[in-house]
């Protein structure tokens, strides 16, 4: 099913709903610094969306279908499982590196969705890592991953790339393309020279 086009006036707000929530917090932002930050009265705001939740809601959402989705279509090429741990390590980085400021908010604010969306965006997020664990195992069975702990690579490989959301200065020095590169044969040989 296609969702509905976003008018360009709500995705000015959910941009910068993001970058206020990375900025100051999702608590910490108010409806009227939100309105500001886009050239509209707090009362015109409420035309665009119904409440701050919303825009959290949207964000988390959209951050986390980006990356299920994603893996989904990793998922099912037909190439051998370390080129799928590859693809995916790619995604991982594409996604943070072109949408800092939400994957941020991703990251730190979800823990403020109400209790039925909270439920639904922690299952996407398992549903995420179940798939990511999935391909280490399978990697380690054919013998292209080293055999250790899988939840151990996998929260490993997830801390590592986490800095790409809040690092700054490194992110201005390096094109996105050296970034990945240089992060993806790190992730995937270590410190040691091949």
């Amino acid at each position: 099913m296609n969702q509905p086009a976003i008018s360009d006036k709500k995705e000015a707000i959910y941009t910068a709903a993001a970058r206020l929530f990375q900025e100051k917090g999702y608590s910490a932002t108010s409806m009227r610094e939100l309105a500001a930050a886009v050239g509209l009265e707090a009362s015109s705001l409420y035309s665009h969306i119904a409440s701050k939740t919303e825009l959290l809601d949207h964000i988390c959402f959209h951050a986390a279908h980006r990356f299920t989705k994603g893996m989904q279509v990793i998922s099912d090429t037909q190439v051998q499982p370390i080129e799928q741990i590859r693809a995916l390590l790619d995604l991982h980085m594409t996604i943070a590196l072109e949408d800092p400021t939400s994957q941020t908010v991703f990251n730190d604010e979800w823990r403020h969705l109400p209790e039925e969306r909270l439920i639904a965006f922690r299952a996407l997020r398992k549903q995420y890592e179940v798939g990511f664990l999935t391909l280490i195992e399978r990697a380690q069975k054919v013998g292209q991953v080293r055999p250790m702990e899988p939840k151990l690579i996998l929260l490993t490989l997830l801390s590592a790339l986490r800095w790409l959301y809040v690092g700054k200065g490194l992110n201005s020095r390096m094109k996105p393309t050296d970034i990945k590169s240089q992060m993806t044969r790190f992730l995937l040989h270590g410190l040691t020279p091949e």
